[in-house]
């Protein structure tokens, strides 16, 4: 499963949960800083990504396009990383079945 990371989560996080999801990324190793939403909606469809982020206007996008790429809402606000990394290894199974679902295009975890 390839999860693409937001810029509004650590790059550190890719380290500690690659061996659950492999071939992930950070949008910051793809060098997609400071990049344009639409712009990493695109490489993400394009790439066979889910999209993780805790940016709400990809919570909009996702409600006004479905998918292509799906999309993991994580709202928990400001928290640390391990915190976040955590949640992606709890809910490894409940991610699997989303990422496989033919029609769910919106996981929302807190």
């Amino acid at each position: 499963m390839k999860l693409l990371l937001d810029e509004n989560l650590s790059d550190r996080i890719i380290h500690k949960i690659v061996d659950l999801y492999p071939d992930s990324e950070h949008v910051k190793t793809l060098g997609m800083i400071n990049t344009d939403d639409a712009m990493i909606w695109e490489y993400a469809k394009a790439n066979g990504f889910v999209i993780v982020s805790k940016d709400s206007d990809f919570h909009q996008r996702s409600l006004l396009y479905g998918h292509p790429p799906k999309f993991i809402y994580l709202r928990v606000g400001n928290c640390p990383t391990s915190k976040i990394t955590q949640i992606m290894r709890d809910n490894l199974d409940t991610i699997i079945q989303f990422e496989r679902s033919e029609t769910e295009s919106l996981l929302i975890l807190a």
